[in-house]
């Protein structure tokens, strides 16, 4: 220990949180449903090539959800086939965003087309702000495109349309150069700005089909589908965004001491943490977020599925030589150079163990004794329906009703290694 403390743990217990969780009974039907309704049959012909976007978020059931989109495009006489649309994501190589497809379950055998990886683009116009519009050069070549994507909360700011398919088109379907394109323009242009700009370039240019929106509950859970012409994608967007956000978990209290994340990843969100969860944003020329107000918040681990990249591993205060051990800088570094956030790869103080890690907190979380201390414990900023509060939270929770404490209170415990107990929530 740096500077020798002794801390009284606070006495904590698991919590579940009940989030309003619409669901789609039978995705594939919902698919075919919207596809029907939009009439989608009419602007497909026999032979026709048609590029599917495939991104790298963990979206729920995303080979389902590909696989019938590939089908019914297939059924009405149409060759699609798949493009990784995912930016700098996968090392920001051909063969790494074919093996993130892959370790989502996304193959050429589970979807039933071709997948082309390439990092290629060709640049299809400029916006007037004069920003070079790019998107993939194979489906710049394809008769359609037809975009896929979740429509939720972008992780670096806040707008009428944020994280869907007018993103999806710029920093997807934009591969890394035209992601970067759009970052760098964000930096004095906003995002607000600059990522619209380009997309509705791509809406005017490009041979778009049509586009789905998945909007998912708190539990990871298809709640929605539905599908637009492109010249509708962003009034769309704006509708379906609302609703998205009011399905958004979130850490039910407003200012805690001490947040503990026990993974962070690409696949988890964007940033590795979402910022609408943790409060913290630190982008350049957009302002900070105003709840929660979090005074520490210590990142134990790194996902499996991020492979290594630590984006956002800067927006945490604490952090564990477990993580740092982990963190391939190859893939970080072209994140967030990717992002313009190289803040977001500041690796913050780091201990040997959680136990030091969770000590360095109690220690600088201002004039707080410990077992007073207002600390929650979650899996990720992705799962929010179970997660370990302290006892200085308990008449907040007993107050609403969405909250329900399902264990007893126990002092916070760790291991002989240090490791912090129970092992995951």
């Amino acid at each position: 220990m740096l500077i020798p403390v002794d801390i009284t743990y606070p006495r904590i217990a698991l919590v579940e949180q009940e989030i309003p969780t619409p669901r789609v009974a039978d995705v594939p039907a919902a698919i075919r449903a919207e596809m029907a309704r939009l009439g989608v049959a009419a602007k497909v012909w026999p032979g026709m090539r048609v590029a599917v976007t495939a991104g790298s978020r963990g979206i729920n059931g995303i080979p389902v959800i590909l696989r019938t989109v590939v089908g019914e495009l297939k059924r009405l006489g149409a060759e699609p086939f798949l493009v990784p649309t995912m930016g700098s994501h996968g090392g920001a190589t051909a063969e790494g965003q074919l093996a993130v497809l892959h370790s989502l379950g996304i193959t050429e055998a589970a979807i039933g087309c071709s997948i082309y990886s390439s990092m290629d683009t060709a640049q299809i116009g400029e916006t007037p702000e004069g920003i070079p519009v790019l998107i993939d050069r194979l489906a710049s070549q394809a008769d359609g495109i037809v975009v896929v994507n979740r429509i939720k909360a972008h992780t670096e700011y806040t707008g009428p349309v944020e994280s869907g398919w007018l993103k999806m088109l710029t920093i997807g379907l934009g591969k890394h150069q035209g992601a970067l394109m759009a970052h760098r323009n964000a930096v004095q242009l906003t995002y607000r700005v600059a990522l619209v700009s380009v997309a509705r370039e791509i809406i005017r240019r490009a041979k778009l089909l049509f586009g789905l929106g998945v909007i998912e509950n708190a539990y990871d859970e298809t709640a929605e589908v539905v599908a637009a012409w492109p010249e509708d994608f962003e009034a769309t967007e704006r509708v379906l965004l609302v609703r998205a956000k009011e399905l958004m978990p979130r850490i039910p209290f407003g200012k805690l001491d001490i947040l503990i994340v026990d993974e962070m990843g690409k696949e988890i969100s964007g940033s590795g943490m979402d910022p609408n969860v943790i409060g913290r944003r630190m982008v350049f020329g957009e302002p900070e977020l105003t709840s929660p107000v979090i005074t520490r918040i210590v990142v134990r681990d790194l996902s499996a599925k991020t492979y290594g990249s630590g984006i956002g591993i800067g927006l945490a205060d604490f952090t564990t030589k477990r993580l740092v051990d982990k963190l391939d800088h190859r893939p970080t570094y072209i994140n967030c150079l990717t992002a313009m956030t190289p803040e977001k790869a500041r690796i913050p103080m780091t201990g040997k163990t959680d136990r030091e890690a969770i000590e360095w907190a109690f220690l600088t979380a201002g004039n707080v004794p410990p077992p007073a201390a207002r600390l929650v414990r979650i899996a990720n900023t992705l799962h929010l329906d179970r997660f370990y509060a302290s006892e200085a939270l308990r008449s907040e929770i007993a107050a609403d009703s969405r909250l329900r404490v399902v264990g007893g209170w126990q002092p916070m415990a760790f291991d002989e290694n240090g490791n912090l107990l129970p092992d995951e929530i």
